[in-house]
């Protein structure tokens, strides 16, 4: 449970509109992060939309992992029962437990995806050009920074501690995404030697 102390000054918060993201009043740095927050769910929005246009099985499996995932966090609120820190702050109700985040969960498995997706399935390097090896660099580097700042703007936002962030059941879903299509790729393989 949060202790009284670890609770800022009672300030005045605002809230961005069409959504209800609070940040203390007059602060840039809340602000910002208040936009970062929402990164989440413009992820999931686009998960939608590439999926209602495009029927990849590939973002199809992806989008999975993502639900998974939110399951997951759904059932580790429930069993731990944590309760948000400086509830009283704000002037919304809020009436899911704290721990751990939703958006910071879906922001670590979002990145870590890609980086084992970046680094592990586009591994061809010996024909790679420099150009596509800086790219995944920089890239890494952009979601690193954005999981960053999303997990940073939920405690400053007082909606959760540190600790409540940095939950990521990540790997398991990657390993077992890839593990399925190269299982797959193999069974083609050994079957069109076959014939």
């Amino acid at each position: 449970m949060a202790l009284e102390e670890q609770c800022s000054a009672p300030s005045r918060w605002r809230s961005i509109s069409l959504t209800h993201v609070e940040f203390p009043e007059g602060d840039l740095t809340g602000h910002v992060l208040a936009y970062f927050s929402l990164l989440p769910i413009a992820i999931l929005v686009g998960f939608v939309t590439l999926i209602v246009f495009k029927r990849e099985l590939h973002t199809i499996s992806f989008f999975g992992g993502v639900i998974l995932n939110e399951a997951v966090n759904w059932v580790l609120k429930h069993i731990l029962r944590e309760p948000r820190p400086c509830a009283g702050t704000h002037t919304t109700l809020h009436t899911e437990y704290g721990m751990p985040s939703s958006h910071s969960q879906l922001m670590w498995f979002f990145v870590v995806y890609f980086f084992l997706f970046l680094y592990l399935r586009m591994h061809q390097t010996n024909n790679a050009r420099c150009v596509d090896l800086l790219w995944r660099h920089i890239l890494s580097i952009i979601l690193l920074g954005t999981a960053l700042s999303v997990s940073y703007s939920r405690p400053i936002s007082e909606y959760f501690l540190v600790r409540d962030t940095s939950l990521i059941p990540n790997i398991l879903w990657f390993e077992y995404t890839v593990t399925r299509s190269e299982a797959r790729n193999r069974q083609r393989k050994l079957g069109t030697k076959l014939q």
